[in-house]
């Protein structure tokens, strides 16, 4: 049976989920984010008791099929921008349309309507955060931040990052160090 989890988009959300299967003694064959596919149907009782154990952990069981299929593609985005390596070389509506498996224009129209954004400015969004993320890091340059994210260049990333936060990348990366040395000061 396969059941549908709003706001699991994390591996400590999945490890909230397992830990609720288990505790409740519901075998599972695969644990991803958004999704759960248990060995054996489940009854009503533990359907609800589920959903209400999951509801403690600010997780949601879904059954409308937008919904899932909403849930569905960001899961797909966080994965692809944030628990990859590499954001994939390939056009993402062929990317999001091979792991959905089913017609990315209407799964993208879906989207839009149902979140008044549309998947292009989502990934982007979690582009920037990952960027974010990494700029603070400070472990990779922004050249090899952008070859990572799967941007065209350094200056298309800039653009894009200035054109979300209102800040340049090297500006973002000099204000997180003077609040590291104002911390230090305390």
């Amino acid at each position: 049976m396969k059941l549908y989890i709003k706001y699991m988009v994390s591996i400590r959300c999945k490890m909230v989920v397992k830990a609720e299967l288990e505790k409740m003694g519901i075998r599972f064959a695969l644990l991803e984010l958004g999704s759960v596919e248990t060995m054996d149907d489940l009854s009503p009782e533990q359907l609800r008791e589920l959903k209400i154990a999951l509801l403690k952990s600010g997780l949601e069981l879904m059954d409308d099929k937008r919904a899932v299929l909403i849930e569905k593609i960001k899961n797909i985005i966080i994965e692809m921008v944030h628990y990859s390596d590499e954001v994939p070389k390939i056009n993402h509506s062929v990317y999001i349309s091979e792991k959905l498996g089913q017609d990315y224009t209407h799964a993208a129209k879906m989207f839009s309507e149902v979140k008044g954004i549309t998947i292009e400015h989502f990934i982007i969004a979690h582009k920037i955060e990952r960027v974010k993320e990494l700029l603070l890091y400070d472990e990779l340059s922004l050249t090899q931040i952008s070859y990572m994210l799967n941007y065209s260049s350094v200056a298309h990333l800039s653009q894009q990052f200035k054109k979300v936060t209102g800040l340049t990348p090297s500006f973002f990366k000099q204000l997180k160090i003077k609040k590291r040395i104002a911390l230090d000061n305390l």
